[in-house]
């Protein structure tokens, strides 16, 4: 065979290989918040697919929702359901589908300090509305007995784009502290009374972590990942409660057992012993109609990977399995996409 029909040859096996991939290729954009454990889905599922690629950009619930609406991607990730308002903009309806459970952890640099701060929301509503300026500030220093606190500013740190993360946050704040929720209230992007601005997940953990007297809020993973301090949580049944997939799963244990069909629901402030205050599912946002054949079957042969084999990967990344009864509604669910 001479060096032209060689390449040739090459170049023709190339162009299929390239075709195929394409014919397979899914985008998606949206949450940070599950991006360690999507990364470590689509790795996993592309070992075992390996005609399908699964591109995700880790923008914000608002960005995804965004590029979703847009068309310029084939599924959208968000932390916080769509409103009403944001699914009347899509051509196509979309449909909601839980992938894993994960928690909002308070986060903060006080390496002088060496067990877990408690705090409640009232506090941590002081902090974010720049109230509470001192790290020894008696509000702190009274659910703490016995810890000797510095005398350092708090440095507060916040989400900088529209977030999921934020909304499961302020949404937390807004149904526990009345001051919060005449002010800033539920948002994926409020008008923060002040702070340090960070966008993703993975900034808002960097930044916290290089500043001294900073404070933060980040997805349970980021804080595994870093080594990073996490605040206990006071939750509806007076307890200050770690955040763990045990506790998230039990601020998740009523919302299960009342699901909505559309499975927008909320679980922050959940009541039940041992449940973490600011827990959240998150979703993948996927289109009831997709025109192209192929990228309908990868959709829906991911979907089921996922509510099956990908659930074993929850834990180890800091996030709690669905629920059986959330996963047998979900695979129900499947056959919605058109």
């Amino acid at each position: 065979m001479n060096m032209s029909m060689k390449i040739v040859l090459a170049t023709m096996a190339a162009g299929a290989l390239v075709g195929t991939a394409a014919a397979q290729s899914l985008n998606g954009a949206g949450a940070t918040f599950p991006a360690a454990i999507y990364g470590k889905w689509f790795e996993e599922y592309r070992k075992a697919h390996p005609k399908t690629e699964i591109n995700y950009q880790s923008i914000g619930s608002g960005g995804g929702i965004t590029q979703l609406t847009a068309g310029t991607v084939d599924f959208g990730a968000s932390d916080a359901p769509m409103t009403d308002a944001e699914i009347a903009k899509l051509k196509v309806r979309p449909l909601h589908f839980p992938t894993v459970l994960g928690a909002d952890v308070i986060t903060y640099n006080l390496p002088v300090v060496k067990q877990p701060l408690k705090m409640d929301s009232a506090v941590v509503a002081g902090i974010y509305m720049m109230k509470i300026k001192k790290w020894n500030d008696p509000a702190i220093a009274k659910l703490n007995p016995g810890v000797k606190l510095p005398g350092d500013d708090i440095v507060v740190v916040h989400r900088s784009e529209g977030s999921g993360t934020t909304y499961i946050f302020t949404e937390y704040l807004t149904k526990t502290s009345p001051e919060w929720a005449k002010g800033p209230g539920t948002s994926k992007q409020p008008k923060w009374p002040g702070g340090l601005g960070a966008q993703g997940n993975e900034a808002v953990a960097g930044m916290v972590k290089q500043t001294p007297g900073a404070i933060g809020y980040v997805e349970l993973g980021y804080v595994l990942q870093n080594h990073m301090q996490s605040a206990l949580l006071k939750n509806a049944e007076g307890e200050f409660v770690e955040a763990t997939t045990a506790s998230v799963t039990a601020a998740a244990a009523a919302a299960a057992k009342t699901m909505p069909a559309d499975f927008r629901v909320s679980i922050t402030a959940a009541k039940g012993k041992g449940a973490y205050p600011a827990a959240s599912f998150t979703w993948l946002l996927i289109p009831s109609k997709i025109q192209d054949p192929a990228k309908k079957a990868a959709i829906v042969d991911f979907l089921k990977w996922m509510l099956t084999t990908g659930q074993q990967y929850c834990a180890n990344l800091g996030f709690a399995p669905l629920p059986k009864s959330v996963v047998d509604l979900e695979t129900k669910q499947i056959s919605q996409v058109q």
